[in-house]
């Protein structure tokens, strides 16, 4: 039996949003490094060739009330379709800000490839978990810069009581 695009994949919603939003977080350098030579080894199909655009990101006065247009953000989208030989397929999407149509072209093939059962457990081994690594280590790393101006209001008050 095969599966087709409009068939469910056994991916929960949740699993996908989460490995989204690594691909998506990941620079072009850890994608390059992670993600390319997955991609690259797969056949895919153009279903939307990678292309930029604006979006309008919107706000609201004090996180709960009216909507305002904040300003817009360019955004790089395009959309794929893997076919294995076993017959399984998946369409995957890449979103990513800015003009990087390279990135948002892995993004979109990592994405189908994990949707298919047969590769996410692999996909994930050498691509995702490399790059929520990578990412939680800038974290790290920017927690680690703004620590050392951290200012310790109590030891100032303790001074200004002396």
């Amino acid at each position: 039996m095969s599966k087709h695009l409009n068939e469910p994949h056994p991916s929960s919603p949740e699993e996908r949003r989460r490995w989204l939003q690594v691909l998506a977080r990941a620079t072009s350098a850890e994608l390059a490094r992670w993600a390319a030579p997955v991609a690259n080894a797969q056949r895919f199909d153009w279903l939307r060739h990678p292309e930029p655009g604006l979006v309008m990101l919107r706000g609201r006065i004090g996180n709960s009330g009216d909507r305002f247009n904040l300003g817009e953000a360019t955004v790089t989208r395009c959309v794929v379709r893997v076919c294995l030989p076993e017959g399984e397929s998946a369409a995957g999407v890449g979103y990513v800000l800015g003009r990087d149509t390279q990135r948002a072209s892995w993004v979109a093939c990592i994405d189908a490839l994990l949707q298919l059962p047969l590769c996410r457990a692999d996909v994930m081994r050498r691509v995702i978990e490399p790059l929520a690594a990578a990412a939680a280590a800038r974290r790290a790393a920017a927690q680690a810069r703004t620590a050392t101006s951290r200012v310790e209001f109590h030891t100032l008050q303790a001074e200004v009581a002396r």
